[in-house]
């Protein structure tokens, strides 16, 4: 079935305000100490933290495309880091290949989400965007 295409977009379902739109979640990745998180890792949606005051870096961007083989210029995907250790900040550090923008601290208690977006071979930007 084709998807109607109305002024230069198109729409999923019958419009009506009322349709869920699902996706799929994985069991959120848990994470309790300072870690190199893995393409699978930040790519699964949901990551949560509980531990002391630490790092969690992503993989390198050649890691990350070894997974996400399809991924042009332009392409993108969302990460939802949830700290809920206590009185504890984490922060979110680029690996080899990633810039960064916005702040990458996240106090106790506190989620952030995260765009990155392919920027160019084997160079991705990552945006915090709440």
């Amino acid at each position: 079935m084709a998807l109607p295409n109305g002024a230069g977009g198109y729409q999923l379902g019958d419009g009506n305000l009322t349709e869920v739109t699902l996706g799929v979640q994985s069991t959120p990745v848990a994470k309790t100490a300072a870690a190199t998180l893995t393409a699978a890792e930040i790519t699964s949606g949901i990551i949560t933290y509980t531990g002391a005051v630490a790092n969690l870096t992503f993989p390198t961007t050649a890691l990350t495309e070894a997974l996400v083989t399809s991924a042009k210029d332009n392409s993108c995907f969302e990460v939802v880091i949830i700290n809920i250790g206590g009185t504890n900040t984490v922060s979110v550090v680029g690996g080899t290949g990633w810039s960064t923008v916005g702040s990458l601290a996240i106090a106790a208690n506190v989620s952030a989400r995260f765009l990155a977006r392919k920027t160019g071979d084997l160079t991705w930007t990552l945006y915090r965007v709440d």
